[in-house]
This record gives structure tokens, C-alpha cells and sequence, in this order.
């Protein structure tokens, strides 16, 4: 019984996120994807719409209320507004379950009223949920049943700032996250902005000032900094397909240093798997992370305006989305944290 696998299943696994989490759940060793469920493609084979999964990964689409009961954990990968109820389905029928989506993700219903034009539907719920981001809140995350899994930039933008916060090195007011975004974030369904001749040879900043993840990464940098963070996010679309790369910029204290930086980074990341500090001198690229778990770091200091400049990459499908998922049902079930999550970016 101990060497039992984990029963996973995946609702909305023909989108982007949910076909990435069939990819990583295949190769798992201490998990089976056991069942997945579409709306569009009910009956159809997983391979019939991702052909690069054949004969890796041919199960059918199913439906929703398979998935919980034929599985142990289930993820959900669907748009916002969709998932309370399935979380609430899971709970009563004693299954573990992740959430992709942004329905768990903030703890205060004014904001997510104010953000998603939504509500609450079982605040009690609410109360059980733990954000599930594993660098900065693994203790919380063990043995959890409901999880809120990051989105892409609320996990780039934390990750490269948090360490200069908690360590007071740097101002917490004036903060700037300058992000890009490759176009599989923007999900499966076209539309005018993804279509081909509209993205290629394009290069835009959308939603200025005005996207959602904005209080989601508040309200993660202003728990671990211990202060009320407001900062200003600009996401930008880039034609590729995937990555993002979150600049971010800070005005350093009087007195702060690259020196003293580059400890505090070591000191917050040299234990974790998945985040990787570059050499001084080197600049981090989403090329260097893409299929891969990892989040790659470079520091920087521009002297004259004393100006911490932070760069994180990561890929926005594994780290941004099904591969974290992974990372925290791993520690939800007590699995090595980055099993099934080994396989390193490939070189070129």
C-alpha cells in the first residue's frame, strides 16, 4: 500500500495549463493520471487534440463528476468563476483539490469582488484554502486538501522581489513589475490579440495598471514583508509561446548594496530546488527555463538612482501554472516536492 500510486485527474485538460499537467502527471512517478474531462472534447481522445501526446497519453475526456470520483486529487484548470463549486464537490467527497485558477487566490472577498466582479460562495471554504506558492509558504501547504495555485506572474513578480523586502534593503513604496508574457497565457481560445497576423512581429503592454493579478501579488509581498505593499504592474504580450520575465524595480535603502542583496538571496533561495541565482553578470532569459519547473534570478543595481533591478524568468505553463500544481500536490501527499519535476530546460 505504501508504493500506491496518487490518483490524479485533470478538469478543463484540453486547455494550455491542463494539457501541460497531463504532460508532467504521465511521466510521475508517484502519481497516475487516471481520468480527464473536457467540455468541448467530451468523448474524444487527448491525443486527437494535442497529436503530440499519442500513444503518451490517450486517455478520453470525460466528464467532470468521473473525474472526482475516480480520482484521489483533482486539478482544475478553468477560467475564473468555475471552480468553487467542483471545490466544494471535492471537499464533500473527501478529495484533494488544486485550483489553476483564481478562485482561492485572495483572501479578502472585497477585493476579489472588486477584481473578478465576483463573490464568495462558501467563505467557510475560503477558510480552508492555503496559496500555494512552496517557496515562501511550504509548512502551510503539507498535508492541505484545497489549494490556490499561483498564477504566472503573481509567482515571477514575489519571487524576485520578496528576498530585498524581508530584508529591508529596499523601499516598499514605488515598487514597478515590468512584465512580458508569452501568448499561452492568454489561454487557448483565440482571439483579435492572439491571432497570428495581430501578435507576430508585435510587441505590446496590455491591461496597464489594471490587471488582475495586481492584488495578488500585493497580498503576497505584503505578508512576507510584513507591510502594506502597492505596486505598479505592466504585463506585456511577447510572440512567443511561452515564458515570462517579470523586471521588476525597487529603490534600495540608503546604504543597501549589491553585496548585501545578492546574501539576502542566497540566504531565502540556496535551499530551494527550483530557484536559481545566477552569477553576477549574468541576466536571466526564458529560454533558459523553458518546459522546466525552474525560476532563474539575476540582481542588478543601477548606482546612480539606486535602483534595485530583479529579473525572474520562468515558464509561464510549468512554474507559472501546472507545473507548481504538481510541486504542491507533492507536498500535499507527502512526495519528494520535486518528483516528476526533474527534467532540466533544454540547451537550445
Amino acid at each position: 500500500m505504501e508504493n500506491k500510486k496518487i490518483k490524479a485527474g485533470v478538469v478543463g485538460a484540453t486547455g494550455y495549463a491542463g494539457a501541460e499537467l497531463c504532460r508532467i502527471l504521465c511521466g510521475h512517478p508517484g502519481a497516475e493520471l487516471t481520468a480527464i474531462s473536457s467540455v468541448s472534447f467530451e468523448g474524444q481522445k487527448l491525443s486527437d487534440v494535442y497529436p503530440a501526446y499519442f500513444k503518451m497519453c490517450d486517455l478520453v475526456c470525460e466528464t467532470q463528476e468521473a473525474v472526482v470520483e475516480r480520482c484521489d486529487v483533482i486539478f482544475a484548470a478553468l477560467p475564473h468563476g468555475l471552480s468553487q463549486e467542483l471545490a466544494a464537490q471535492c471537499q464533500t467527497a473527501g478529495k484533494a483539490f488544486i485550483d489553476l485558477g483564481a478562485d482561492f487566490r485572495l483572501e479578502d472577498e472585497d477585493v476579489y469582488r472588486e477584481w473578478y466582479a465576483g463573490e464568495f460562495l462558501d467563505k467557510g471554504l475560503h477558510q480552508k484554502a492555503v496559496y500555494g506558492l512552496p517557496e515562501f509558504f511550504r509548512e502551510q501547504i503539507r498535508g492541505k486538501r484545497l489549494i490556490a495555485n499561483p498564477g504566472c506572474y503573481t509567482t515571477a513578480v514575489p519571487l524576485a522581489l520578496a528576498p530585498a523586502l524581508e530584508a529591508g534593503l529596499a523601499d516598499t513604496q514605488g515598487i514597478v513589475a515590468d512584465c512580458k508574457s508569452g501568448v499561452t497565457g492568454a489561454g487557448r481560445k483565440t482571439t483579435q490579440n492572439t491571432h497570428y497576423p495581430e501578435l507576430n512581429e508585435s510587441f505590446t503592454a496590455y491591461k496597464v495598471a489594471a490587471h488582475r493579478h495586481t492584488p495578488e501579488m500585493e497580498q503576497t509581498l505584503s505578508r512576507l514583508s510584513g507591510t502594506d505593499i502597492r505596486l505598479t504592474f505592466v504585463p506585456h504580450l511577447l510572440p512567443v509561446n511561452r515564458g515570462i520575465l517579470a523586471t521588476c524595480y525597487a529603490r534600495l535603502k540608503p546604504g543597501a548594496t549589491l553585496a548585501q542583496l545578492r546574501e539576502a538571496y542566497r540566504s531565502r533561495y540556496d535551499s530551494e530546488f527550483f530557484v536559481r541565482l545566477l552569477p553576477e553578470g549574468r541576466v536571466a532569459d526564458i529560454r533558459n527555463v523553458r518546459y522546466s519547473n525552474f525560476c532563474d534570478l539575476s540582481l542588478h543595481v543601477d548606482e546612480r538612482t539606486g535602483t534595485l533591478v530583479a529579473v525572474s524568468a520562468i515558464d509561464n505553463m510549468v512554474k507559472g501554472a501546472a507545473g507548481q500544481a504538481v510541486q504542491n500536490m507533492n507536498l500535499a501527499f507527502g512526495l519528494d516536492e520535486a518528483a516528476g519535476l526533474k527534467l532540466f530546460p533544454p540547451a537550445f
